[in-house]
């Protein structure tokens, strides 16, 4: 409990509680609304709290389980803190402008990835320096443009599986396409937006740096806990792995002294039995002619 008040002195402190006016607000936010001051709505703290614990949690397990999560904010006041905070857990980004069809025309904009990632290789290994200098600028040109508007999912290979917005009127396109392709949601609500459109509601005030700083590193550590967790186990998974692989090898090493043990009995690790394998071998009886003594009396005897 003292958890929750302390993060929700926090909340107020950086006035996330801080709506629209109340003329621009959107019924639907009712629920989420504790008061009018000055004709200003106030959001209720509570439920921001409640929101923002119920999102930090989906999106570790997230994390955790090795997806991608996407972040967008195209505000002015959000683009840097959600790229900053998107780099620290090695997520992908869009803080410039979201190209329609970034999710549901997914192939062509990987397209466009690789074409910036062709032309930034081509400058950094020379084989730009047989151009004319005109060219080499113009290509210069041409991926500062693709990278400040792809830069963000530069390292993705498939749609993500979740999209955190920093306000979801202002990415209604990002949104519409997430629901099209059935991708999870999760937003900062202002008193101005319908939380219904979005899967994990966090009311919260959209406009005012601080708010969106404090909002936006909270689930960020959340889902660095569940990356951290999701490389914990992996390492325990190795470890395990180790240890069978070092009992299996144990018991090849007692199965091959085994056979090894079997073969040389075979072999003549048996009694020393006249004649065996291994043993001595028989003694030879003269027989008349072949150096034995000859019987007296008989042909060629003693005389």
């Amino acid at each position: 409990m003292e958890n929750n008040t302390s993060l929700q002195q926090q909340l107020l402190e950086a006035g996330v509680h801080f709506g629209h006016l109340k003329k621009k607000w959107n019924p639907k936010m009712l629920p989420f609304i504790f008061a009018e001051k000055k004709g200003i709505h106030i959001i209720d703290l509570n439920k921001t709290v409640e929101g923002l614990q119920e999102s930090a949690a989906a999106l570790k397990a997230i994390a955790r389980s090795g997806k991608k999560i996407m972040f967008v904010a195209t505000k002015k006041q959000a683009k840097e803190i959600v790229s900053e905070c998107a780099r620290k857990v090695n997520m992908p980004y869009v803080t410039e402008r979201w190209l329609g069809g970034m999710l549901t025309n997914f192939n062509t904009i990987r397209k466009s990835v690789k074409k910036m990632q062709s032309i930034e290789k081509m400058l950094n290994d020379g084989s730009a320096e047989n151009l004319t200098k005109k060219e080499r600028l113009t290509l210069s040109r041409d991926k500062d443009k693709l990278e400040k508007v792809l830069g963000g999912i530069a390292a993705i290979s498939r749609v993500p599986s979740a999209l955190f917005l920093v306000d979801i009127g202002h990415e209604h396109i990002a949104m519409a396409e997430a629901k099209k392709l059935g991708i999870s949601t999760f937003g900062m609500v202002d008193t101005n937006c319908d939380p219904n459109k979005v899967d994990f509601a966090i009311p919260a005030n959209d406009d005012a740096t601080k708010s969106i700083s404090i909002i936006v590193n909270y689930l960020t550590a959340a889902i660095a806990e569940g990356l951290q967790e999701r490389q914990s186990d992996k390492d325990n998974e190795d470890e395990h792995s180790d240890v069978e692989e070092s009992a299996e090898a144990k018991a090849a090493r007692f199965e091959n002294r085994a056979d090894g043990g079997d073969d040389r009995n075979k072999r003549g690790g048996g009694g020393r039995g006249p004649g065996g394998p291994g043993g001595q071998p028989k003694r030879r009886v003269a027989g008349p002619g072949q150096g034995g003594r000859r019987p007296a009396g008989g042909p060629g005897g003693a005389r």
